[in-house]
């Protein structure tokens, strides 16, 4: 690579003047900082701050060698989209095989459907991809994603490694006495019995699958509910990964530079790191020779006083001639064991909705669905056993069937969990029914609700006597009506009362019949309700000086509408009777 860095670090073998020159080199970049966790901050085998994704004391990689090339001074041309630019184009450096781009956005879009709170980004991947394996040896993979020759790294037999003996019978490192990282992404077999994935769907877990290998360090990177659009998270993640901090902050330099542009190139035509993958281990230092060919001797410890004699305590008190009693040493705490780390079959992964329908219904009614939600553990599969928490929100007064706004339930085999019935209040309007699972960053869904005002399909009037009235004088028989819903009578129904010319009731009517408002002025439409039976009593109706045959129509929520005739007349005057005159 062109005007750039090229260091090799290993495990155990790293200085703070290296980090500084990596970190010198990042900044010539005028890459982007991003600050690291609070304690990562110097020394090698930095270890991941308490929240590991993997088994304790652990790493992805067994904390394994690894590639530690530096990006280039210069950073990649950026004309516009940062991960579309045609292959021609870009630094050599910032070129990514197209196999394995396209495995690293699957893995993204994967993690962003089943944990979007993690906010995994494909260049974190890319970047661990780089110093792991140098994109899968520059993009040397097959049509489906699996590398041409396995990638394994060195045995971890504790001889400048870590320790770790076979685990996997040979399976997928080939080596029986002790484990080997193991594909583009260098997990160990142990871990990858765990959180192997299957992302190119050919019914394999395949650590030398990058599709494979991406999806799985995504899923590990995720774990513990780390959100890794926040610094902290993304530290203890990728130590998580390899517990080195000069590894730490080699991938940070990578994370920075692609996020500041890349291109695709052909498979097998990436840039390939400088040092092989399988570096020999650092042998024991030995002591320094001396100029005349001997070792330097160890130097034995310089006395606390000149002669060597140790000095006599002084007496407590002057002139008693006693000493200081010694002290009594405090018992050492004893260390709490290490809290072990949950598996990711038992790590709450996500919530998701498991087919709600539409929240409606009227005041007073059932809800015919039930909120129901899916949660899924860190490895995408239902998750049985968790609690699942259901809040009302809102003022309508709608509760859970037995009266609560708050139930909790516990998820199914198949990771489900369905809230109790919802029973509408009596006030219409909107509101919310929210689903919360975990502790340690809850996720949340929230679903909108409604409640509708009481319907009636059906209004009639009861009974059918004629309505007649004489010009300014009142009805004198009273209005009522009854409305039903489905056959059966409806309560609280809003009924609006309105005198219209027309029986569509397309146009009012300023004369004739009236009700009265509260300061007694005419008033020709008013919004009633239906009582407890369904029946509605009208209030008196009261006859203008204009005589007429007139129509009141009266509607209902729900499409029951019925019209009623009322007549305004004078009373029939009756002859006078004659009188007979008596004959003279």
């Amino acid at each position: 690579m062109a005007a750039h860095i090229r260091r090799r670090l290993r495990k155990g073998a790293t200085t703070t003047a290296v980090a500084a020159a990596a970190v010198a080199a990042l900044a010539a970049s005028q890459a982007p900082a991003a600050p690291l966790a609070e304690g990562a901050t110097g020394g090698d085998q930095q270890a991941a701050g308490g929240e590991s994704g993997g088994p304790e004391d652990g790493a992805a990689t067994g904390n394994s060698p690894y590639y530690t090339d530096l990006p280039p001074l210069v950073t990649p041309d950026r004309p516009g989209s940062s991960s579309n630019l045609p292959a021609a184009t870009g630094s050599a450096e910032a070129g990514i095989p197209a196999s394995v781009l396209a495995a690293y956005k699957q893995a993204e879009r994967t993690v962003g459907t089943t944990d979007p709170a993690c906010r995994l980004p494909w260049q974190l991947l890319a970047a661990i991809g780089k110093v792991e394996s140098g994109q899968a040896r520059g993009g040397q993979v097959d049509a489906n994603g699996t590398t041409l020759s396995p990638i394994l790294g060195p045995a971890l037999n504790g001889q400048g490694f870590a320790l770790i003996k076979d685990t996997d019978g040979g399976a997928y490192d080939s080596d029986a006495v002790h484990d080997r990282a193991v594909g583009p992404m260098q997990f160990i077999p142990s871990t990858w019995a765990t959180w192997g994935q299957d992302a190119n769907g050919d019914g394999r877990k395949d650590p030398n699958n990058i599709y494979d290998a991406a999806l799985a360090a995504g899923r590990y990177l995720c774990a513990g509910g780390r959100n890794l659009a926040v610094a902290a998270d993304l530290d203890r993640a990728v130590l998580s990964y390899n517990q080195s901090t000069e590894y730490l902050r080699t991938v940070r330099s990578w994370f920075a530079y692609y996020q500041r542009g890349t291109h695709e190139v052909p498979d097998g035509s990436g840039v390939l790191p400088t040092a092989p993958s399988t570096p020999t281990p650092s042998p024991t230092p030995t002591p320094s020779p001396t100029p005349g060919g001997t070792t330097s001797p160890t130097p034995s410890p310089s006395p606390s006083r000149p002669g060597g004699a140790k000095p006599s305590p002084s007496p407590s008190k002057p002139g008693d001639g006693s000493t200081s009693p010694t002290p009594t040493p405090t018992p050492p705490r004893p260390t709490p064991p290490p809290k072990p780390t949950p598996s990711p079959a038992e790590t709450f992964g996500s919530l998701e909705n498991a087919g709600t329908g539409p929240l409606t219904a009227t005041a007073g009614g059932t809800f015919e669905e039930r909120v129901s939600v899916r949660a899924r553990n860190a490895l995408g599969a239902p998750m049985a056993q968790l609690p699942v928490t259901f809040t009302i929100t809102g003022t309508t007064g709608t509760l859970f069937d037995g009266g609560k706004k708050k139930v909790t339930v516990i998820s199914k085999a198949d990771g489900t969990a369905t809230a109790p019935a919802l029973k509408a209040g009596e006030k219409t309007g909107e509101f919310t029914v929210t689903a919360t699972a975990g502790t340690n960053r809850p996720r949340t869904l929230t679903y909108e609700a409604s409640v509708t005002a009481r319907q009636a399909d059906k209004i009639v009037r009861v009974g059918d006597k004629a309505l007649v009235a004489a010009p300014g004088e009142k009805f004198a028989d009273a209005v009522t009506v009854k409305a039903t819903h489905k056959g059966i009578a409806a309560p609280g129904v809003a009924v609006t009362a309105t005198m219209v010319k027309d029986s569509l009731g397309l146009i009012d009517n300023d004369k004739g019949p009236y009700f009265k408002d509260a300061d007694g002025k005419p008033l020709r439409t008013l919004d009633l309700t239906t009582g407890a039976d369904g029946l509605l009593q009208l209030p008196e109706i009261l006859a203008d000086e204009n005589p007429g045959t007139y129509k009141l129509r009266l509607t209902t929520e729900g499409g029951g509408s019925v019209v009623i005739e009322l007549t305004v007349q004078a009373p029939e005057e009756t002859a006078p009777e004659e009188t007979e005159t008596p004959e003279a």
